[in-house]
């Protein structure tokens, strides 16, 4: 794996968030892990909690080019579990969380996630925004047969055991988004993306799918993750699309501020070259300036001017936490919906006398529903939920006006039914009458 580069911060992460995140981390009651304990043991996947509490883990980039979209993540997790903290915890016990950060690099991601499991002992984690980092975890949550919370739209091709992914799967953000295009911006398309491994493989989907839907992709470029030099491909973009055309954008990062600086500067306007982006919502608008982003398009589950009473309540309740001037995002709501799909689970599993056997909380999380800011949510056997898929456009204030939702929430497919090779494969961990539950022919 190699290691990041690019280490600029483009935001302030809000100070009473940061102490707060580090006062109980401080504040986390210590506990030394032995080679006889069930968290350092894969063939057990019971984790202890702690006397005074259930121990979580929270892992998310606070420093490094991932840091303008993930500390808010991180802010949102906190605020779920102060919510629940403060309506009686968890089976009657509290919640504390340990905040650990992956500053923006692969290995570390791991590194901590191995520490908030062993030395920790952690009964969950909710972390990780990349698709490059939740790969490099995943092994270390199978080893140690432990669970993970995802919550960030990603390329799906992945059904694990060991993780609930509660962002969007390209069913419920890419291939709707892409129809979109199709049929309201042009059937010429121009792919630009960081260099790893979401990008390429929601590039791949998307070339698939605009193929069967009679569309052309002009173009392919890619950034190392945090490298802010686009000139070269806004150049080819122009070049490949003299008479304008789409741009689907699939960087990540601060790679996004030169970006939209320098298409602007340009002179590719959306009138002409609207783009649409997956990984930029309402945090990252503020930190690139949405004068550079005003009229183009953003595919997400969650806007932050959904209108509905669970939403409101929501952005009351951050902005009361974090300020009047912070914002919330899609991202942030799959990191709220996590902890509380785990407390609903955990509760589930207690019932029955076990609220910490990741066995029994992992088969009790099947079917559990929650009334999201966004909409309605279930958690399928999949491990994903089902998500209502909106679009939206930057609008003068820098929120996002809505121009495209489903009637319904949109059930989660993981093995995409576009690429050849994954088509007519499905997920479903309750099945037993197949060798592998994670991915099957239908």
């Amino acid at each position: 794996m190699t290691r990041l580069f690019g280490r600029r911060k483009f935001m302030v992460y809000g100070s009473a968030a940061l102490g707060a995140s580090m006062l109980l981390k401080a504040c986390a009651p210590s506990t030394t892990t032995t080679a006889s304990s069930p968290a350092a043991d894969a063939s057990s996947p019971t984790t202890p909690a702690s006397g005074d509490g259930i121990k979580v883990g929270v892992l998310h980039s606070l420093s490094g080019t991932m840091a303008i979209s993930e500390k808010s993540v991180v802010d949102s997790t906190l605020l779920a579990i102060d919510e629940i903290n403060a309506s009686g915890g968890v089976l009657g016990k509290q919640i504390i969380p340990i905040v650990e950060d992956g500053a923006s690099d692969w290995p570390t991601f791991a590194e901590k996630a191995r520490k908030l499991i062993d030395q920790d002992q952690v009964v969950v984690i909710f972390g990780c925004w990349t698709s490059a980092s939740r790969k490099a975890v995943l092994p270390v949550f199978e080893e140690k047969n432990h669970m993970l919370f995802y919550p960030v739209q990603y390329e799906g091709q992945e059904c694990s055991k060991n993780i609930f992914y509660t962002g969007a799967a390209p069913n419920q953000q890419i291939e709707p988004s892409v129809d979109w295009l199709l049929e309201n911006k042009g059937k010429e398309f121009y792919l630009v993306g960081s260099d790893y491994v979401f990008p390429r493989t929601a590039n791949t989907i998307i070339k698939a799918q605009v193929a069967a839907k009679g569309g052309t992709v002009v173009g392919e470029d890619y950034l190392p993750l945090g490298n802010t030099e686009v000139a070269p491909i806004i150049a080819k973009i122009r070049s490949a699309l003299p008479n304008g055309g789409v741009i689907y954008n699939t960087l990540n990062g601060d790679s996004n501020v030169a970006f939209f600086k320098q298409l602007q500067g340009a002179g590719l306007t959306p009138d002409k070259y609207p783009t649409m982006s997956v990984s930029i919502a309402e945090e990252e608008v503020q930190a690139i300036g949405k004068e550079y982003l005003l009229g183009h398009a953003a595919a997400w589950n969650y806007f932050m001017t959904v209108d509905s009473p669970e939403n409101k309540k929501f952005v009351d309740a951050f902005k009361a936490k974090y300020g009047d001037n912070r914002v919330t995002n899609d991202p942030m709501e799959a990191g709220y919906i996590s902890v509380n799909i785990w407390k609903q689970a955990v509760e589930k599993a207690g019932a029955e006398g076990t609220p910490t056997d990741l066995e029994a909380v992992r088969s009790a999380a099947y079917g559990q529903e929650f009334a999201a800011p966004h909409g309605p949510v279930k958690m399928f056997p999949n491990h994903h939920i089902s998500k209502t898929v909106r679009i939206g456009e930057v609008r003068d204030d820098g929120l996002f006006e809505i121009v495209y939702s489903t009637p319904a929430p949109v059930d989660p497919v993981p093995w995409n039914q576009y690429v050849a090779e994954t088509k007519g494969f499905a997920c479903d961990w309750t099945r037993t009458d197949v060798s592998d539950p994670g991915k099957f022919q239908i």
